[in-house]
C-alpha cells in the first residue's frame, strides 16, 4: 500500500486521469440507475400503496386491469373481509381556468372506507363524486392547489381537489382518487345504477381460495410485471447497466495494464534489488483498488449533487441498496482485472527489463 500511495502522488496527472474516466463511468451508471429506478417506481406506487397479496381480474383481460370489467354486485357474492373495490380509468385533465397546460393523469374510483383509500399529507378525503384526493406531484410539478378545480378534457366532469397524498402513481401518471360513481361518469358518461355499475379489480388483503367464475386471482407482484411497458424498462435498464459496469473495468484493467507496461524497466530494477514480484503484485492491486474507489465515490457524489438540482418532472429516485451493490461489483470487477497486469509483474526477467 505505502509504493501504490506514493507512486500515486508522484505521478499525480497520469493517475488523475484514470480516476476521471472512473468517474465518469461511476457517474454514469449510477445516474442511469435513479433514472432506471425512478421510472419504474412510477409505474407502480400507487399500486405499492395498497399493500395488498392478490388482484381479481376479469378473466379475458389478459391481466390488464384497464380492460377487465366487472360487476359491482358480484362484491357482495365474496367471502371476504378485507377487500377494496377498484375502477380505473385513463383521462387528460388541466385545471379550470388554465386549459392551455394539459396532465394526462389516472383516476381511481374507490370506496373511501375500504383499505384501498390512500394516506393523506394534506386536506381532507372525498366526500363526494365532485372531489377529488390527487398525487402530490400535481402541485409539485403543475402548482395545482387545495380547493382547485380540475376539468375533464372532452367531457364536462369537474373535480375539487380536497386533499394530496404521496407516491400515487400509475403507469408514469400521477393518480385522483375519487368515488366509483364519478368513476362511471368519466368512463361511460353516465352514472351507473347499482346493479349496472362495473368496477375493473377487487384487491385483496389476504388470499382467497374460492374465486368467483370469470375472475382470474393475479399476485400483486406479476400484476407489476405485467403492466404495459414496466418488464420491458426494467429489462432495458438492467442489460444496460450490467454492460456499463463490465465496460468500467475493462476499461480501468486497460488503463492499469498499460502503465505497468510503462513501468517494467522500473520493476525489473525493483526485483534486482530483491523486492519480490508478490510485494509489487500487491501494490498494483492495491493501487487498483484505491483508484476504483476514489472514482466510485466522486461518481456517487456527483449522482447524489445532480440529484438535488432535477426538476420534478424527471423521475430520477436514489435506491442505495442498489447503489452500494453497483459499488461493489465496479470496485471487485476493476480490481480483478488488475489481476491480468499481475501475471506480466510475476514474469518479468530483472536482467531482460534493465537491458
Amino acid at each position: 500500500m505505502f509504493l501504490a500511495i506514493n507512486e500515486i502522488l508522484h505521478s499525480k496527472l497520469r493517475y488523475a486521469l484514470v480516476v476521471g474516466v472512473m468517474f465518469l463511468i461511476a457517474y454514469l451508471v449510477f445516474f442511469l440507475t435513479g433514472l432506471a429506478y425512478g421510472l419504474a417506481q412510477d409505474n407502480r406506487t400507487a399500486v405499492d400503496k395498497w399493500d395488498a397479496e392478490y388482484i381479481l381480474l376479469s378473466e379475458d383481460a389478459n391481466s390488464n386491469l384497464n380492460m377487465s370489467m366487472i360487476p359491482l354486485s358480484e362484491v357482495d357474492e365474496l367471502d371476504q373481509e378485507q377487500i377494496g373495490v377498484l375502477a380505473q380509468t385513463a383521462g387528460v385533465i388541466a385545471k379550470v381556468g388554465d386549459s392551455d397546460e394539459k396532465i394526462n393523469a389516472s383516476f381511481f374510483g374507490i370506496d373511501a372506507e375500504q383499505f384501498l383509500a390512500p394516506n393523506l399529507i394534506e386536506g381532507e378525503m372525498f366526500a363526494n363524486d365532485q372531489e377529488a384526493v390527487a398525487d402530490s406531484s400535481l402541485k409539485e410539478q403543475y402548482g395545482i392547489q387545495l380547493g382547485d378545480e380540475i376539468q375533464l378534457a372532452g367531457n364536462d366532469q369537474q373535480f375539487k381537489i380536497v386533499g394530496f397524498t404521496d407516491n400515487a402513481k400509475f403507469n408514469v401518471a400521477p393518480v385522483l382518487y375519487t368515488t366509483i360513481g364519478a368513476y362511471q361518469a368519466i368512463r361511460f358518461e353516465q352514472q351507473g345504477t347499482e346493479g349496472q355499475s362495473r368496477i375493473n379489480g377487487i384487491v385483496l388483503k389476504d388470499d382467497l381460495t374460492d374465486v368467483p367464475e370469470g375472475l382470474e386471482k393475479i399476485a400483486i407482484k406479476d400484476f407489476i410485471n405485467d403492466l404495459p411497458g414496466y418488464s420491458a424498462q426494467v429489462l432495458t435498464f438492467g442489460f444496460m447497466i450490467g454492460f456499463l459496469i463490465v465496460i468500467a473495468a475493462i476499461v480501468i484493467g486497460i488503463f492499469i495494464y498499460v502503465l505497468t507496461m510503462q513501468k517494467i524497466t522500473i520493476f525489473g530494477v525493483m526485483k534486482a534489488q530483491g523486492i519480490s514480484g508478490r510485494y509489487i503484485a500487491n501494490s498494483v492491486v492495491a493501487q487498483t483498488f484505491l483508484l476504483a474507489v476514489i472514482g466510485v465515490v466522486l461518481g456517487l457524489l456527483g449522482t447524489v449533487a445532480t440529484a438535488l438540482v432535477l426538476p420534478e418532472a424527471v423521475p430520477f429516485e436514489s435506491n442505495w441498496l442498489f447503489f452500494g451493490v453497483i459499488s461493489l461489483l465496479m470496485i471487485v470487477i476493476a480490481v480483478l482485472g488488475a489481476f491480468f497486469s499481475v501475471r506480466t509483474i510475476v514474469k518479468i526477467d530483472p536482467l531482460r527489463a534493465i537491458g
